[in-house]
This record gives C-alpha cells, sequence and structure tokens, in this order.
C-alpha cells in the first residue's frame, strides 16, 4: 500500500511539472487545494491507465516497438496521456490535454520526472 502511494504522489508531481512547463496540458481550479486534489486524482487515473491499458497497447504494437528499437514507447505514453485527459473530462476534472505532440513531449516530461521522483522517494519494500 505504501508503494502505491508513493507512486501516486511521483505521478502526481510529474504531472504538475507538465503542467508547469507546458502550456497546452492545463490545470485549472478556485484554489491552490483544489488544483492539489485534481492532481491526486489524475495521478489515480494515470496509474489505472498505465497499470490496465499500457500493457495491452505495448503487446499489440510490439512489432513497432521492435522495428523502432523501443522509441515507439513516446508514442505509447502519449497515449496514455491523451487517455487520461480523456477520463478526467468524463469525470468532470479540470485536467486537460491538447493535442498529439503535446502529449509526446508530456509523456517524456512525465516519464523522466516521475522516474527521478521514484529513485529518490522511499518505497514500500
Amino acid at each position: 500500500m505504501k508503494n502505491f502511494v508513493v507512486k501516486t504522489i511521483a505521478n502526481a508531481g510529474a504531472l504538475a511539472v507538465a503542467v508547469w512547463l507546458l502550456d497546452k496540458i492545463t490545470l485549472t481550479g478556485d484554489s491552490t487545494g483544489k488544483k492539489i486534489g485534481t492532481l491526486l486524482l489524475v495521478a489515480l487515473i494515470f496509474g489505472v491507465v498505465n497499470f490496465l491499458v499500457k500493457p495491452i497497447v505495448k503487446l499489440l504494437s510490439l512489432p513497432l516497438l521492435i522495428l523502432t528499437l523501443g522509441l515507439f514507447t513516446l508514442v505509447v505514453n502519449a497515449l496514455m496521456l491523451l487517455l487520461t485527459s480523456w477520463f478526467a473530462d468524463k469525470l468532470d476534472l479540470s485536467f486537460h490535454v491538447e493535442g498529439f505532440w503535446t502529449a509526446v513531449l508530456g509523456g517524456l516530461i512525465i516519464s523522466i520526472v516521475s522516474w527521478a521522483l521514484n529513485v529518490v522517494l522511499p518505497d514500500g519494500d
């Protein structure tokens, strides 16, 4: 359980960095508390999407992953971010990613920041 909480916090931090760096990834809210709550909920959605959908997409795109020596993973990460944005919209959360190329860059930022935060933050093991 502790590992799940740490990963969710790392995802929320990575999403916050992407929102801060990219103008086309937006997070709106009345107060800082509401924005933090929205970020945590979006991080939960992002974690569930990455846990359930991403392995299936990676398996189906395995030939492209091999052909591009793994670079197609950037496209898969972008699709997961766009799917998270779509779910957030359906759940009436104020998080939106505008466009595929923004999602590619956002996915790259989120991957790097999330990796760095997971190195720094303690895990449950």
